[in-house]
């Protein structure tokens, strides 16, 4: 364990990651408490924050630094003060770990977005460079992929009339299993069969009350996820897709897009559903190709379903298919992984996302992690390296990146995909450039201010009797909320 004194605990969501990264095995306690003289804790960090002067002293693993630095004002330069405390926090961990991380003090989910607000304001890429490097100790090579992601995401967006659109989620909380892995809100749609229904019922009552909530903005994404939407029966998926369509006006709708993540949830007959609503992208996820994986994380699907659901998709007619990987899987070797991209090479989809592992605390993983302590993952950016170069050979092109907390190697979240098949939801939630009207349970509608530069979120309840339960409530927060903000319902 490694103790983190504060002398303010204002900064403990930027250093909390921060340390985590160059010590990801440690458990790391913040506290504004010193340590008892008595105490038997030996890995400690101190760390005190002044008006104009920041400190921090180390002891971790028998190794001790000292080090301070300048601060700017905290009160009128809140973000230079945190970036100053982040690379003397960075520069010290560095130094007793002999580590460097890539991304360097950058702990936020979206790199992408700082270029692309810099691209944005006019500044030319040596000056990013620049900015990257002393700002926020970046790498050249990582600066270099956020300039040439953030520079695709504007060509794509500025074909759009985004600040006059929004975009609807569609949440779905069954999945055929839970994986190891995975942290979302999701039940098993075996053992909760009989709550189905019901649930699609209150969906039904809040996607009728959310097409009435932008009758002058044009409706540009439509995504259903969750959970794994394909996990409904034919008859649900045709109810649900036929309201959405009905209720909603698809004129402008771009990308229509389904979650078909288990291959063991796909069959004909709900392909031909998707495809008769006009569903015109979906997603088939095997996350590996290595059948000892699948069955240690508890896909209970086959290499070979993951096939065969690709192939009856592609003969239905479907002709833009993303497919998800994870790198850093537990036991996984960088041979694993070629051997993946191989055969999803052979399957030819048109987009390909690759997710580094990042362990959530909710995840079953991490709440059984001494069981799979011997079957952690090896050479994880050296699979990120196989990722890319497949990438590159087959003509996928990087077009939006997101990282997460606890990510192997400190690592990052990309998509790939081929010119025209890009997933123009992916970006619009990560630039966080567009409403997002979410619905259902664990969704989180996302509402964009343009002329404040601010964005306001109002979340439906995460459990599933809850939702179905209190879906009244679910409106009614919406309702008010667009009520107090009547602005948002005025084109630009």
């Amino acid at each position: 364990m490694i103790k983190v004194i504060l002398s303010d605990r204002t900064y403990e969501n930027d250093i909390h990651p921060l340390v985590k990264a160059f010590y990801p095995r440690k458990e790391v306690v913040i506290t504004d408490k010193d340590i008892p003289k008595e105490s038997d804790i030996s890995d400690f960090i101190r760390m005190d924050f002044d008006k104009n002067k920041i400190s921090i002293f180390a002891d971790i693993e028998g190794k001790q630094y000292q080090a301070a630095t300048d601060g700017p004002d905290p009160v009128t330069e809140k973000a230079a003060y945190k970036n100053a405390l982040k690379r003397l926090l960075y520069k010290t961990l560095s130094k007793l770990s002999k580590k460097e991380l890539p991304w360097g003090t950058l702990t936020g989910i979206r790199p992408t977005k700082l270029v692309y607000e810099m691209l944005d304001k006019g500044m030319d890429e040596e000056t990013i460079y620049a900015i990257m490097e002393k700002e926020y100790l970046c790498s050249r090579e990582k600066t270099d992929l956020s300039i040439d992601i953030a520079d695709r995401e504007r060509r794509l967006l500025h074909k759009m009339d985004y600040k006059n659109g929004y975009s609807l989620y569609i949440g779905i909380p069954f999945c055929p299993s839970t994986c190891l892995y995975c942290s979302f809100p999701s039940f098993s749609a075996e053992r909760f069969a009989g709550r189905i229904e019901a649930y699609l019922d209150a969906l039904e009552k809040e996607i009728r009350y959310g097409a009435t909530c932008f009758p002058d903005k044009k409706l540009v994404c439509v995504y259903l996820g969750g959970g794994t939407p394909t996990s409904l029966s034919a008859g649900q998926l045709d109810r649900l897709l036929g309201l959405v369509k009905k209720q909603f006006d698809f004129t402008h709708v771009m990308e229509f897009c389904v979650e078909a993540g288990r291959p063991d949830s796909i069959n004909k007959e709900k392909l031909e559903v998707l495809k008769k609503w006009g569903v015109n992208r979906i997603s088939i996820n095997p996350q590996s190709m290595q059948q000892k994986t699948l069955d240690l994380i508890g896909r209970r699907h086959t290499v070979e379903q993951v096939e065969e659901a690709f192939a009856m998709a592609r003969k239905i007619g479907f002709d833009n298919i993303n497919m998800d990987i994870i790198i850093g899987l537990p036991g996984e070797t960088p041979e694993d992984v070629e051997d993946t991209l191989k055969k999803i090479g052979k399957l030819n989809p048109d987009s390909l996302t690759v997710h580094t592992l990042a362990i959530k605390r909710a995840a079953r993983l991490n709440a059984e992690k001494e069981s799979f302590y011997n079957l952690q993952p090896v050479d994880v950016p050296i699979m990120l390296e196989l990722s890319m170069e497949f990438a590159r050979k087959n003509d996928y092109h990087p077009y939006y990146l997101y990282r997460q907390k606890n990510m192997a190697d400190n690592l990052e979240n990309i998509g790939y995909a081929r010119d025209g098949k890009e997933g123009l939801y992916n970006i619009l939630i990560m630039e966080e450039k567009q409403t997002i009207l979410a619905l259902g349970a664990g969704a989180l509608s996302k509402f964009v201010f343009y002329d404040e530069n601010r964005i306001e979120r109002v979340d439906n309840v995460k459990n599933l009797n809850d939702y179905i339960e209190r879906i009244d409530e679910m409106i009614a927060r919406k309702q008010e909320f667009l009520a107090n903000n009547p602005q948002l319902l005025k084109s630009k």
